[in-house]
């Protein structure tokens, strides 16, 4: 067995927590816990600690808050640890050179996606949206760039044609941490070979907005479809319907049946049973299948039960989302 490392880890949310809860299961040491400062929540706006930090204080771990890294105060404390090395997951705070340099080892980073392609905020998410097959976390040696360190170990995962946003959360979470204590075994026992980023292929990933979420049904089936899949579970697609909200929670492109008359992109066609079919497309030609979708006021079910409890609310011709002027020719 590889000799331990102390670690400080850093990060905040459930994602972040993961990790933390694999070194907690590794051989390596967590000599200190850094997580964002406790927030508000619920509909009380108590101050809630991070899942990070309830799980560091379950086992007795020190639990540092600071607002920002960038104090000599702050960078002076984190250095009095001293530590071997420092894994930064989803933390959500910029690292100064300083605080890089400061572990023997400096600072390595969890991220959500196959380097270079989506850099930055909700790589899980735009994955998905973008169509992509794949996606994986990857092991980086941190550097002062918006993840643009050398990458030290990658590891892949699937992305299907009914993949989540919250299922590729889950499984990158927890692949994130296997890969974190096989790269802290191999740097201790053999050494990483650290590969720089290629120059080709970065893409960033933009930070999700609740504005993105309603959908706009001239787009092409399949990108609606993948925005579905990507915004479940926030911040949740969703279009106008009888003056309020539906949401949308999993989909699927299709095709007008044969005898099917393109129609206006937001209409309502004849269900098939399972799904709501909605036409869509810049003229209504292609259709987007509703599998599972959540009513004002009601519970997330799939379509199915939705229309034998209450078939009468979606009738074929319906105009779901904004009436936009263009109509099919």
């Amino acid at each position: 067995m590889s000799r331990p490392l102390n670690i400080i880890f850093a990060g905040t949310p459930d994602f972040a927590a993961e990790s933390l809860a694999a070194l907690l299961a590794s051989h390596h040491r967590i000599v200190a816990v850094y997580t964002q400062p406790d927030r508000p929540a619920g509909r009380g706006r108590r101050l809630t600690p991070s899942p990070v930090k309830r799980l560091a204080l379950e086992h007795e771990l020190p639990v540092y808050q600071p607002e920002s890294l960038k104090p000599a105060e702050a960078q002076a404390e984190l250095a009095a640890i001293d530590a071997d090395i420092m894994v930064v997951v989803a933390y959500g705070l910029i690292l100064p050179k300083a605080v890089l340099d400061t572990p023997r080892l400096g600072c390595l980073n969890i991220h959500a996606s196959l380097l270079p392609r989506w850099r930055g905020a909700a790589p899980i998410q735009r994955a998905i949206e973008a169509g992509d097959a794949e996606s994986g976390v990857t092991i980086m040696q941190m550097d002062v760039g918006l993840d643009t360190g050398d990458m030290l170990l990658v590891r892949r995962t699937p992305i299907t044609t009914t993949t989540t946003g919250g299922e590729l959360h889950d499984s990158l979470a927890t692949l994130g941490g296997e890969a974190i204590v096989e790269a802290l075994d191999a740097l201790v026992e053999e050494g990483l070979v650290a590969t720089p980023q290629p120059e080709a292929g970065v893409t960033y990933a933009a930070k999700l907005s609740k504005a993105e979420a309603e959908l706009d049904f001239r787009e092409p089936a399949a990108a609606l479809a993948a925005r579905v899949r990507a915004f479940n579970p926030w911040p949740v697609a969703w279009c106008t319907f009888d003056a309020d909200r539906l949401r949308l929670l999993m989909a699927e492109a299709s095709d007008l049946a044969a005898n099917e008359p393109p129609v206006a992109p937001g209409t309502l066609l004849e269900h098939d049973g399972d799904a709501l079919r909605i036409a869509c497309g810049p003229k209504g030609r292609e259709v987007l299948r509703v599998t599972r979708a959540q009513l004002p006021g009601g519970r997330a079910l799939p379509v199915k039960d939705l229309l034998h409890a209450r078939a009468d609310r979606f009738p074929a011709g319906l105009l779901l989302g904004h009436h936009h002027e263009e109509t099919s020719s």
